[in-house]
């Protein structure tokens, strides 16, 4: 009833402060999992209902979550303004090596990731991060997997709205651009309905080393869990 009832929102975003118009701003909404930016003159429209939750992202400024009543789905030109983020930046001076312009000599000293990854015939998946390369990180890795009570099974495996919002996320070019850009998890967070804690645990629990939760976008995140819990279904059936 809730898709019978959906109608097609138009509003439009500006800058709080200038009240100019806004381009490229995302908007999502968080209870059907579709997204879209806005054009030119800060204009949007996306299909919602009443109750449903709208969020507003863009660089550098405060997100904004919205719920979405009755009167903005019959007057339509709905105005949302998004507030600029004041960040105090100090001098930083990009020197972390002496170099000494011989490559032998500077080859040496480039850090080197520690972690290792470990590729498993029959999954689709490059390999898994064990994390460092101690010789009972393989055993760690594929004990995860093994494992019936995995923390990404009991939150996805047993909460099948939470797996279909992974699956939509993963659908919608929109939310994909948007999470290619991100890497404070703020959007993953708002999607899945889960802590930023319990995200980075899923990470773990799936053998991504720290290096690659630090590193990696929002994008990668979720397409490391989705392969993860994927890859974990397999491995569950072939017991």
């Amino acid at each position: 009833m809730a898709q019978e009832q959906s109608k097609l929102i138009k509003g439009f975003v500006e800058n709080e402060i200038t009240e100019a118009p806004m381009l490229n701003v995302h908007v999502i909404n968080l209870s059907r999992v579709i997204g879209t930016i806005t054009n030119q003159k800060g204009e949007f429209e996306i299909e919602a209902s009443v109750n449903d939750t709208l969020y507003f992202s863009y660089v550098g400024y405060k997100p904004l979550k919205v719920s979405v009543t009755g009167d903005m789905i019959k007057f339509g030109k709905s105005k949302f303004r998004l507030t600029g983020l004041a960040f105090a930046l100090e001098e930083i001076i990009l020197r972390p090596y002496q170099l000494t312009g011989y490559l032998e000599i500077d080859a040496k000293k480039v850090p080197i990731n520690s972690s290792r990854r470990y590729s498993i015939s029959g999954l689709s998946n490059s390999g898994y991060e064990a994390g460092n390369r101690n010789k009972g990180a393989i055993s760690r890795a594929l004990g995860a997997l093994f494992n019936p009570v995995d923390f990404l099974n009991n939150l996805f495996g047993k909460n099948p709205k939470q797996l279909r919002k992974l699956k939509q996320m993963r659908a919608d070019d929109e939310i994909k651009n948007l999470l290619v850009s991100k890497f404070d998890r703020e959007v993953l967070v708002q999607l899945l309905g889960i802590k930023k804690i319990d995200l980075e645990e899923i990470i773990r629990n799936c053998n991504y080393s720290d290096s690659f939760i630090k590193e990696s976008n929002d994008l990668q995140v979720l397409e490391a869990i989705s392969s993860c819990y994927e890859e974990f279904r397999i491995l569950q059936g072939t017991q």
